[in-house]
């Protein structure tokens, strides 16, 4: 019996030994085959995705954006350069808790809300993986104060960056303009792979026209990064490749000059290069620092500039409408004499004033005496308002408008530089179209001396009186003479074709003769300038009304504040047998041309003739 029992035990061990291993064989082999189908999922199936994610992880790319291209003045003098500088950056997907280590830093740095707001934007419009600057040239306590805290920050470090300096502030701000940081409304315009890095762009002036050439190519470095995303080694590298050196054809002690005779008034002095079209100066007072752009400029400062009565950041040489005053004389004169309205000996009596027929308002001239009977040349030496209010109606308006347009009144002289205005100069055709109105003959009577509708800018009338001086070869104004790169270009501004007015000998010799009569000689509106000049100058002066004077009211009686005096003009080129500078003064509410404008461009004639014999 006990034998029995004994057998029977055994059968059932040796059957459930059997079946354990039964079951472990299969358990093994489920799990072999899992590992077998995972191992052929991850080699084959997903191979490409894997070994994809596998080198991200392993290299990051980083842009290394060019220097930007430095921008010289005619004589080599730096008017925009870049200087080193450390600064604080933040890499966004290297720092877990981003708020409160931005919270840190501004406890730390003493922060404004304003660069905390400028980073969140930015970051915003990169990549988690770029570095992006919190705040820029960081002084030499900032950068120690910072640097005992970096091992606590992951993702925060100080680099190495250039930053654009403008060394002659604003002399030159308006003419060069000034950087910026890249907006979210630039980002819609810019290629993100030509801008990867950078941070700045130009925002006015040769900066932002010219933009395309001085930034440069941007470069990149491939880093080989450890899991927590710190770079081990460089694999990979091509190296960005400096922006342009702009060469200008402005002339720095020339722009000084021109900005300091402006002295307490406000207003705009242009000077040309006739045979050439370079610009030599151009001046628009007051100014402002660009530098407190470069960075951001803050909230209070930029209403300082926006708020000031004065308008600084307003550019007059190029955006600056002003009635044209006498300035236009000469051109309606030559206009008359080709279109056969009038010859230069016709005579016109100036009693004071002028009616149409059938009228009796009076158009006055600025003698209340009158000039008596004057020909062309008296009208132009005279600055005689009578004279051309006559020749005006007898020439009609659209006549006015079609010989003016060709000297560049009422469009954009081309130049090249941003946010230029056409100003206007007015036709039948303008009014019926912009004001539904029809044309008056009082109308064409005011606009022969530069008043009225007609408006114009310092650069048109400047560009114009180079016109002249030509004897009617038009030019298109220039401020960048020359571009030093390595890379090949398209000119971003090609001079367009050259075109000639046709306009004889004769009738060049007769305006451009009594043009040097208004400083060379006794009756002259600008004979005060004449004192000690060893070269001629033809100029005309102009006073331009900023408001009307009723028929009962005298001017001189009136209690005019300062903002409601007109504002004095002088054109002008030198020396008048050989012109070398053509020039455009304004000085706003200053008066009198001839005794405030005149005297400044005579200062900038002498330093640029006496200047360029040296």
């Amino acid at each position: 019996m006990d034998k029995d029992l004994s057998l029977t035990d055994r059968l059932r061990e040796n059957r459930i030994f059997l079946n354990r291993i039964a079951v472990s064989v299969f358990v093994m082999g489920l799990a072999i085959l899992g590992l077998v189908i995972r191992l052929v999922y991850l080699q084959v199936v997903g191979h490409g995705y894997y070994s994809t994610l596998s080198n991200d992880n392993r290299v990051k790319v980083a842009a290394l954006p060019p220097q930007r291209g430095i921008i010289v003045d005619r004589n080599g003098e730096v008017l925009a350069s870049n200087f080193p500088t450390r600064s604080l950056e933040l890499i966004p997907e290297q720092i877990s808790d981003i708020k409160k280590t931005l919270a840190d830093l501004q406890t730390l740095l003493n922060l404004g809300d304003d660069e905390i707001q400028r980073f969140n934007s930015t970051r915003t419009r990169h990549k988690p993986f770029e570095s992006i600057p919190l705040r820029e040239q960081l002084t030499d306590e900032e950068i120690a104060r910072i640097s005992v805290r970096l091992p606590h920050y992951p993702g925060v470090s100080i680099r190495t960056r250039s930053l654009r300096v403008y060394p002659y502030s604003g002399l030159t701000a308006h003419a060069i303009g000034y950087v910026g940081r890249i907006s979210e409304a630039d980002m819609q315009e810019l290629d993100a792979s030509v801008y990867s890095g950078t941070y700045h762009i130009g925002k006015s002036g040769v900066e932002k026209t010219y933009e395309s050439v001085l930034h440069g190519k941007t470069g990149y470095e491939e880093m080989e990064t450890n899991v927590q995303g710190r770079s081990i080694n460089v694999i990979g590298r091509r190296d960005s490749v400096a922006g342009a050196d702009l060469q200008l054809s402005l002339d720095i002690r020339l722009q000084k000059i021109a900005y300091d005779a402006l002295g307490e008034y406000n207003g705009s002095v242009v000077a040309i290069e006739p045979s050439t079209g370079q610009v030599l100066a151009m001046v628009s007072k007051p100014s402002f620092d660009p530098n407190l752009f470069v960075q951001g400029i803050k909230r209070a400062d930029f209403e300082n500039l926006q708020l000031s009565p004065d308008r600084p950041l307003y550019n007059r040489a190029s955006r600056g409408i002003y009635p044209p005053g006498s300035t236009i004389k000469p051109f309606m004169a030559l206009t008359a004499l080709d279109s056969g309205q009038m010859t230069a000996s016709q005579r016109v009596h100036c009693p004071g004033f002028f009616r149409l027929p059938n009228s009796e308002h009076k158009y006055r001239d600025w003698n209340k005496q009158g000039h008596g009977s004057v020909d062309m040349k008296l009208a132009i030496t005279q600055s005689c308002d009578v004279y051309f209010y006559s020749l005006a109606l007898q020439m009609g308006i659209d006549r006015i408008h079609n010989y003016l347009t060709r000297f560049g009144f009422g469009q954009k002289s081309g130049i090249d530089l941003d946010s230029e205005k056409a100003a206007l100069l007015p036709s039948q055709e303008w009014k019926r179209k912009k004001r539904k109105q029809p044309w008056f003959a009082g109308e064409t009577v005011i606009t022969g001396i530069g008043q009225g509708y007609f408006q114009a800018t310092p650069l048109q009338i400047a560009r114009a009186v180079a016109i002249l001086a030509n004897k009617g070869k038009v030019i298109t104004p220039r401020v960048v003479a020359g571009i030093k790169t390595p890379l090949v270009y398209d000119p971003p501004f090609p001079l367009p074709r050259q075109e000639i007015i046709p306009i004889s000998e004769a009738n060049w010799r007769t305006v451009v003769s009594a043009m040097i009569d208004v400083i060379h000689s006794s009756r002259g509106t600008a004979k005060s300038i004449a004192h000690g000049l060893d070269y001629q100058i033809a100029g005309k002066t102009g006073t331009a009304q900023v408001f009307t004077v009723q028929q009962n009211q005298n001017y001189k009686s009136m209690h005019v504040t300062e903002k409601l005096k007109d504002h004095a003009w002088f054109v002008a080129f030198a020396p008048a047998d050989n012109p070398q500078i053509a020039i455009a003064v304004i000085a706003e509410n200053g008066g009198h041309g001839g005794s405030v404008a005149a005297p400044i461009a005579r200062l900038v004639f002498d330093a640029y003739l006496h200047g360029a014999k040296q």
